[in-house]
């Protein structure tokens, strides 16, 4: 698993601080354990919420949370040199129907260099002595500038994904989304509900009479994808399992594309002029019909979730 830093590099600006006289935040590596404490209140604390958790344990005078980042709706916000990790503490009323009070809780860590979303565990590969490449992929807020807030998403809304390859001393590399499908389970398995996205090898079969695209690159080493949330398992976790690969960003083949419906057509994003490459999308993209290769590229895999859609 890819941590948020280094043994050595760590510093926690939130760790053990009493952020008033009845609420304390411990904050560790991957979550964070918080304890309400009033000892003069007939508060009700199985009514307080961190974010969309419940409390982890209940007594006549204090209420435990201890959580992981990756649940309870946590913010991630993430610069230069800092990842942050927020949410709210808050009081609902009987019935869920307001909330009476908020408190913010925030974790802060100095960000390693090679840190990457933990949505996604990455893997190092080398490569012909040409030095490491870093995969990485991640539900992003509105307009890509950074990690959603919420994976919950309206049906019919879309659903914005990123995902890059890092390339430092590599010749320019583009990035491929080969293949993604949507599974009710975190791993793919036999017994898996699968829903195809993009198959074919790079075909974005989604974009068939929906709204889902790929957004124009801003770089090569980055792919955006704005994917229309499914009737696929609405309501339950969803997962989106996708293989990337980093390819030669002058060369493309049936194989080693990424196209999408625009119109009444396919069209190759990184050159419309080539959309003919395309034209395999709804046969067989063959590497061996097509003599393109079959291999050449870096390929790796990536796991978002789990998300919610809801109707």
């Amino acid at each position: 698993m890819a941590f948020p830093f280094s043994s050595v590099a760590l510093l926690v600006l939130v760790a053990a601080v009493l952020v008033n006289a009845d609420m304390k935040a411990d904050c560790g590596p991957d979550g964070l354990t918080l304890v309400w404490t009033e000892a003069r209140s007939l508060m009700d604390f199985s009514l307080l919420r961190l974010g969309s958790c419940r409390p982890t344990a209940v007594s006549l005078r204090e209420a435990m949370f201890s959580v992981e980042f990756g649940d309870c709706n946590f913010r991630r916000t993430v610069t230069k040199d800092i990842l942050e990790y927020s949410n709210d503490l808050t009081l609902v009323s009987p019935g869920n129907t307001k909330t009476t009070f908020h408190h913010p809780v925030s974790c802060t860590f100095e960000k390693a260099v090679d840190w990457a979303p933990p949505m996604y565990d990455p893997s190092m590969l080398q490569t012909y002595g040409q030095g490491d490449l870093l995969f990485s992929m991640d539900i992003m807020n509105g307009d890509f500038s950074g990690p959603a807030q919420s994976l919950a998403f309206s049906l019919g809304s879309l659903i914005p994904i990123m995902a890059t390859v890092g390339q430092d001393s590599h010749q320019p590399l583009l990035l491929l989304l080969d293949e993604c499908v949507a599974t009710n389970t975190p791993d793919l398995q036999q017994e898996s509900a699968v829903y195809s996205i993009i198959s074919n090898h790079g075909c974005l079969m989604d974009s068939k009479g929906a709204r889902s695209r790929f957004e124009p690159r801003v770089v090569s080493s980055e792919i955006r994808l704005s994917l229309q949330a499914f009737k696929f398992a609405v309501g339950k976790e969803v997962y989106i399992h996708c293989t990337l690969e980093a390819w030669d960003p002058s060369a493309f083949f049936p194989n080693k594309k990424a196209c999408h419906i625009v119109g009444n057509g396919w069209e190759l994003l990184d050159d419309p002029s080539m959309s003919s490459l395309c034209g395999c999308c709804d046969t067989s993209c063959s590497s061996r019909k097509t003599r393109s290769p079959s291999g050449g590229g870096i390929k790796n895999s990536a796991v978002l979730g789990p998300l919610t859609i809801v109707d």
